[in-house]
């Protein structure tokens, strides 16, 4: 997207509350974006042939001596979970044509910007029916969506937002509608420290200095592992007020931790209900996606919406991939992997039509509070 006003963001995303069609909204985000369209099909899911996915450029920045230092520690050091934090940055970087989010090229670094853009290109190239990073994106729009209803439900000036294993999460430099909150961002000391020196790499970088003004009323970087039970304590030590409305973000987090981690951090959450407003926004794993990587992917659950309330939620609303909510006109095609996953009952393991393991992703908006506890 060229330029860097929120509204334009916004933009996007009331057209699909508004139900723009698919080719009026498309046309839009391409033609400013600079891709080369093809004339307009006639399929039926009214969409445009883009010819290619635009090249990839890297910033300069991302070659000076000290990015470059900081991006090849993260490849040496870092576990699976940690660089998970690049790979999310690296799709709000290629997906910048429905995602504002001008730092994320450099918190991705070369390596997952190079690797996701040939995936892509791949994709483009045999047609594929969903695009690589597809995923990121549809799951970065739904829980900024998400998180900016939230904060309007509160009605209240004064509110807390709480990133759990921010990774590389630039939101509350990018979001204008976060100017009346605290962000808490909440992270292993390595990773928040190697954020920060990206982001002073950039406060120094002329081309970069314009998109580091604080969007939130503040932000404090907690060091902390969510792994441990003793990060709601540093949380509020860093400032965090237990009785303030609070939205919490758990954005590509719990799948990797064990199940008992998992549910003591997802407890600690719903425990708040009983204090003030709270919701969480969260992303689930079936069984199924887990079998995807044995090795990383440990926390799942099928039925999240019904998990949640049993811990302390009043309300529970669960989307997957490609739902009205959680598509933004990005997965029109109906034969796509999630529109065929969403036509399946979610008791099925398997897909009948090729016995592969139905791996779906779950969206899930939990919220709780005083008034409307549950008995």
């Amino acid at each position: 997207m060229v330029g860097t006003e929120e509204t334009e963001k916004r933009y996007l995303l009331k057209a699909e509350v508004l139900d723009f069609p698919y080719s009026k909204r498309t046309r839009w985000l391409a033609t400013r974006m600079g891709y080369e369209i093809s004339a307009m099909s006639d399929q039926e899911n009214g969409l445009p042939e883009f010819q290619k996915w635009p090249e990839l450029k890297l910033p300069d920045l991302l070659f000076s001596d000290t990015v470059r230092q900081v991006h090849a520690t993260i490849e040496k050091e870092w576990d699976p979970l940690q660089r998970s934090a690049c790979q999310t940055a690296a799709g709000r970087a290629l997906w910048k044509h429905v995602i504002h989010d001008p730092l994320a090229d450099l918190l991705a670094g070369e390596t997952y910007l190079t690797s996701l853009h040939e995936k892509i290109k791949r994709d483009c190239t045999n047609d594929a029916r969903e695009i690589s990073g597809v995923i990121l994106a549809v799951r970065t729009l739904w829980i900024d969506s998400k998180l900016e209803a939230a904060l309007h439900s509160f009605n209240a000036a004064d509110t807390q937002v709480v990133l759990l294993g921010a990774g590389m999460d630039a939101r509350a430099y990018r979001l204008s509608f976060l100017k009346e909150s605290h962000v808490f961002e909440v992270d292993l000391p390595e990773v928040l420290q190697m954020k920060n020196t990206l982001l002073q790499a950039a406060m120094e970088a002329t081309n970069y200095h314009q998109h580091l003004t604080m969007k939130a009323k503040s932000l404090s970087r907690v060091v902390a592992d969510i792994r441990c039970n003793d990060w709601l304590e540093k949380l509020q030590i860093s400032g965090f007020v237990p009785e303030k409305n609070t939205v919490w973000v758990l954005e590509g987090v719990l799948y990797y931790l064990s199940h008992s981690q998992a549910m003591q951090v997802l407890k600690i959450i719903a425990d708040k209900c009983k204090l003030t407003q709270t919701v969480l926004l969260a992303d689930f794993m079936n069984k199924a996606s887990t079998t995807l990587s044995n090795s990383i992917f440990h926390f799942y659950s099928d039925w999240p919406d019904h998990l949640l309330p049993s811990l302390g939620f009043s309300h529970v609303k669960l989307s997957q991939i490609g739902d009205p909510d959680a598509h933004f006109g990005l997965m029109p095609d109906p034969l796509n992997l999630f529109n065929k996953l969403r036509s399946l009952p979610r008791s099925i393991q398997t897909h009948p039509d090729d016995g592969k393991p139905c791996c779906r992703l779950y969206l899930v908006q939990a919220s709780g509070s005083p008034t409307k506890a549950i008995s």
